[in-house]
């Protein structure tokens, strides 16, 4: 065990919750999390994948290989896109979360679960994120952010533990590549999954492509603008993305941020 008093902290709230189901993405929180229950409670913890429209496939599949490394039991259940965010309100946030882990609460219930956990950590409070305000509503425990875990801490902890998504980019679901109200389309999803795909097997590890009409807004980090302004790279990111159907191609010039989207909105 890992000599933190925090990760000591969380071990022993997980502890206190007897068995848990945990929504399980794959990302750096929810892996770091999922290797902490299973320390905490053994075979008393269950991981679910969420599998929609607007969730990348390769980061099915990378769950899949990390709940299995990690040693716990795993399921994938199929979510479609629900018909309340079908035009990608403001409040998407909120009324996926409320959906998605209702059905995860249901699960919890059926079989025989005290809880159901997320991976919400501490820094999540300073971006616009109103899913929080549904997992409240629904009493889904954050065992992270209630010891009060920061991203760069998790990070930290999950390198100690020989996680290998210590330093894994984030990334967050298709839908926050669409501006607001705006209709969601398979095809579009589908064209901004194989684009970030592209960039990712090209070296761009944190990456955005924002989907406007028909034009898409490239964000890489800060730091990787400069090895973006090669002429040749340039020209085969245009061709690769006119091939899967974006008329225009454009680099935002501030680079990658969270939640570029969220710029406009009057936040709490």
């Amino acid at each position: 065990m890992i000599n933190n008093v925090k990760y000591m902290n969380l071990i022993n709230y997980l502890k206190d919750l007897k068995s848990v189901l945990i929504a399980f993405s794959g990302g750096v929180d929810s892996t770091f999390l999922l290797q902490a229950c299973k320390e905490a409670l053994g075979d008393n913890v269950k991981a679910i994948t969420i599998n929609s429209p607007y969730i990348p496939k390769w980061e099915i599949e990378e769950a899949k290989e990390l709940a299995k490394k990690i040693g716990v039991e795993h399921e994938i259940i199929e979510i479609h896109i629900n018909d309340q965010i079908k035009n990608n309100p403001i409040n998407r946030c909120y009324l996926c979360k409320k959906f998605i882990f209702s059905t995860i609460k249901d699960i919890a219930q059926k079989q025989g679960y005290n809880h159901v956990i997320d991976g919400t950590n501490f820094d999540d409070t300073k971006d616009y994120r109103p899913g929080l305000v549904a997992l409240d509503e629904l009493e889904i425990k954050s065992p992270m952010l209630d010891i009060e875990l920061t991203k760069e801490e998790i990070r930290s902890l999950s390198k100690k533990l020989g996680l290998k998504t210590w330093d894994k980019p984030a990334y967050a679901c298709l839908l926050t590549r669409i501006p607001y109200e705006t209709e969601l389309k398979i095809t579009d999803l589908n064209m901004i999954e194989k684009a970030e795909k592209y960039m990712m097997d090209i070296g761009f590890r944190a990456i955005r492509v924002r989907k406007h009409s028909d034009l898409a807004r490239v964000e890489v980090n800060r730091e990787d603008r400069k090895r973006l302004f090669n002429e040749n790279v340039l020209d085969d990111i245009s061709k690769k993305f006119k091939e899967l159907g974006f008329k225009y191609i454009t680099m935002d010039l501030e680079g990658y941020r969270i939640g570029s989207f969220n710029d406009k909105v009057n936040k709490p």
